[in-house]
């Protein structure tokens, strides 16, 4: 049997990852600055994270939500506190994609309507009715268009009310920065605004921070830089560090009812665990304020040193934009300088590294793109 031919791949088996390195089936060693795209929160392989999950599996690996996981409150308390939402409540479930179904279905229950406001160039995942509220109609089949999406222009607060003034729109959904659209990142009056006319027409406002969520901005949600609070916030990716994890966090002032959402696997044992060790090592090390630090190092170093059309990132998560293709740029740099990097559209180099990235590799990152681009 061969596997469906979905993915454009390089030519690389990597079979050993520790901290921000990997290394391939030959003994070739690559730096990490895509993080198997925004995954890996706190360096491959992790002594705590591996000890946290071997120890659980030696005791129970599984079994259904339907009996009480004390690790699922414990992982709840821990997230609250770091990210400073102790007052929501948490669904857990497996993916991004998921999470945005939830948030979604939780929204439209809450307020009895059916119409999803989108922004143009979003991403909110590949499944029914996140791909509908993706702005990229080569991923959307037919099946998934009968979704009530519309999409708006991003930053534009006057599009967003005319939008919602039909008063039959759910939930208003934006990215906490775009991350396949570019990196790009929303005006914080343009959110505070968003949020006081999603109050205005009885509107839920959806936070999707699965991939610019979990520290990778500098704060541990990149709304939080706007002051705002959404009514849903949706997370995934750098929550369990390669291991499927996604959630969605949910104002108090929606009240859940029995059978509203459900999950086979979300929230097990193995998977919060998992979670638990990332949040613990976040803390511990500080990864947070080290994502802000070296983030804020790296961009002023590539204003200095590197040609670009536009810059735009916030922690480290950086969009550096050419004037020209990049997909030979970011080639050049995996198969002649080692480093793996991701690319948004057909002309900006994506950077999504573990938060634990430092000043040595920042540099030495520096150091291989001038090359690349100087022998170009």
């Amino acid at each position: 049997m061969e596997l469906f031919d979905v993915y454009s791949l390089f030519d690389i088996v990597p079979v050993k990852a520790e901290g921000c390195y990997l290394w391939d089936d030959k003994g070739n060693k690559y730096l990490d600055l895509y993080g198997g795209h925004a995954v890996i929160s706190i360096g491959h392989s992790h002594p705590h994270y591996i000890d946290r999950i071997s120890s659980q599996l030696k005791k129970i690996g599984f079994y259904s939500n339907s009996v009480v996981n004390p690790l699922q409150q414990e992982f709840a308390g821990k997230l609250g506190e770091l990210s400073g939402t102790d007052e929501y409540a948490l669904f857990l479930c497996n993916s991004g994609a998921e999470a945005n179904e939830n948030a979604f279905k939780v929204a439209s229950f809450h307020t009895g309507r059916s119409k999803i406001v989108a922004f143009e160039k979003a991403f909110h995942g590949r499944t029914s009715a996140a791909v509908a509220a993706t702005n990229n109609k080569k991923i959307v089949a037919p099946v998934n268009s009968f979704h009530q999406v519309e999409f708006v222009p991003f930053n534009n607060i006057d599009a967003v009310e005319r939008s919602l003034s039909n008063k039959d729109v759910a939930a208003v959904i934006i990215e906490g920065i775009q991350g396949v659209g570019g990196v790009n990142i929303p005006d914080d009056d343009f959110l505070k605004s968003l949020e006081k006319v999603c109050k205005k027409y009885g509107t839920l406002l959806i936070l999707d921070e699965i991939q610019s969520g979990y520290g990778r901005s500098g704060k541990f949600f990149a709304f939080q830089y706007s002051g705002i609070s959404p009514d849903i916030i949706t997370m995934a990716k750098g929550m369990g560090n390669g291991f499927p994890i996604g959630g969605v966090l949910i104002s108090p002032e929606i009240k859940p009812e029995k059978g509203m959402l459900g999950t086979t696997f979300g929230g097990n044992y193995l998977a919060c665990s998992a979670g638990l060790a990332v949040l613990e090592v976040m803390k511990e090390e500080g990864l947070i304020n080290n994502s802000k630090e070296t983030g804020e190092y790296l961009l002023k170093k590539i204003k200095a040193n590197i040609s670009y059309k536009e810059l735009r990132g916030k922690g480290l998560m950086i969009g550096i934009e050419f004037e020209e293709k990049i997909s030979s740029l970011r080639f050049q740099l995996l198969k002649e300088k080692s480093i793996f990097t991701g690319i948004s559209g057909l002309n900006t180099l994506r950077l999504l590294p573990p938060l634990t990235l430092s000043i040595k590799q920042s540099d030495d990152f520096i150091r291989s793109l001038n090359a690349v681009i100087n022998s170009s």
